[in-house]
């Protein structure tokens, strides 16, 4: 499958290649004879280090020894690795690692099964040499990475490995917060605030899919055109216009009925009073800070709701029920092009500190991907 093309935003891509994980000792006779032999040969793999809290050049390629399936886990050959901006708080010591995960930043990794428990494969019908595209706890950043069944997808058909690694971060974290906590049904107003991220295009494309209305915000005509391009109804740039004015307009006083926030702080505020009757605001991240006053008195008389989620260090049951949700509703949008991967930029995996520092400038529109 082609990715999407945006004419109206130059957008660069390299023909590069990057992803990893933590240490298990399997239980006896769970791996296939390739898993073993690896771990008793002691080999070893490259991914990338965070040295230090600090700047992107803290990244750095390392020897770590290969990861091991456990029970309900495959060994991923990596091909394709996804940057996300939890990558980015986590090299910057903001965004503590999960109880027994590996210290290694990434999130989403897209290759080939390389071994595993076979019973957890056969059940979920896997089997070695399978292509395929894993949301991980961490250890995304290195050749070989452990995820547990659960949590893998098979590559939909069309894609290559580098636009299956740039979905599954994004893709659980929409379901998950606009679908499943934050209702949006076909035929409702669905405002993003920041639609040119990695999120943002995601959000745009699955509420387009269901049938919603999109109305995103962005930071300059060129990405609010890219917005539209995506399939946006509306686009609002924030930076010359008054979002909460702009809203009441497009919809006619009514407001939206779900907000998708990446903001926090002061937005909610604003953003309470862009609801219609019985509208939700679900908050995903808090780039504008963490405390925020509302009217109170606003959220009773018109039934509002607000929620967030992190999904990181949910159980993975929880995230296997996402994955089961999005190959039976999504894959089949993506599969046949109504749904496509927005790929900003494709970086060697030994230039993640180059992939960071892109991303922390805000000037991409889409999905950064490491390759090996």
């Amino acid at each position: 499958m082609t990715p999407l093309s945006l004419p109206a935003i130059p957008l660069t891509r390299s023909n590069r290649i990057g992803p990893h994980v933590t240490s298990f000792l399997p239980p006896k006779g769970a791996l296939s004879r390739l898993g073993a032999a690896r771990r008793r040969l002691g080999s070893s793999m490259k991914a990338i280090e965070i040295t230090g809290y600090g700047k992107p050049d803290v990244l750095c390629v390392a020897d770590r020894p290969d990861p091991v399936a456990g029970t309900g886990e495959v060994l991923i050959r990596v091909a394709a690795a996804g940057v996300n901006r939890p990558d980015v708080l986590q090299r910057k010591g903001h965004y503590p690692v999960p109880p027994g995960a590996s210290d290694l930043p990434g999130l989403e990794v897209a290759g080939v099964i390389e071994s595993g428990d076979a019973q957890a494969m056969a059940a979920a019908g896997f089997k070695l040499g399978d292509r395929v595209c894993a949301l991980v706890a961490g250890g995304g950043y290195a050749q070989l990475c452990v995820a547990p069944v659960g949590q893998c997808l098979p590559v939909p058909a069309g894609l290559s490995d580098i636009e299956a690694a740039s979905l599954p971060e994004t893709f659980f974290t929409v379901w998950s917060n606009v679908f499943d906590r934050a209702r949006l049904s076909a035929g409702e107003t669905l405002l993003i605030q920041g639609g040119t991220s990695g999120i943002g295009v995601t959000a745009i494309q699955m509420a387009k899919a269901a049938g919603a209305t999109v109305i995103a915000t962005a930071g300059s005509d060129d990405k609010c055109a890219a917005c539209v391009g995506l399939g946006a109804d509306h686009a609002i740039n924030y930076k010359t216009d008054d979002f909460e004015a702009e809203v009441k307009r497009l919809t006619g006083g009514r407001g939206v009925d779900v907000i998708l926030d990446m903001v926090a702080g002061a937005y909610v505020a604003r953003e309470i009073k862009c609801l219609a009757e019985e509208g939700r605001i679900v908050i995903i991240a808090v780039q504008g800070g963490v405390d925020a006053q509302i009217d109170a008195g606003l959220v009773l008389r018109r039934r509002l709701t607000i929620t967030g989620s992190t999904l990181r260090p949910r159980p993975v049951a929880f995230k296997a029920a996402i994955a089961q949700a999005l190959k039976a509703t999504v894959w089949p949008w993506i599969e046949s092009a109504r749904i496509k991967p927005v790929i900003y930029q494709v970086f060697p995996a030994a230039q993640a500190a180059d992939a960071h520092a892109l991303m922390e400038s805000n000037q991409h529109i889409g999905k950064l991907v490491l390759t090996w």
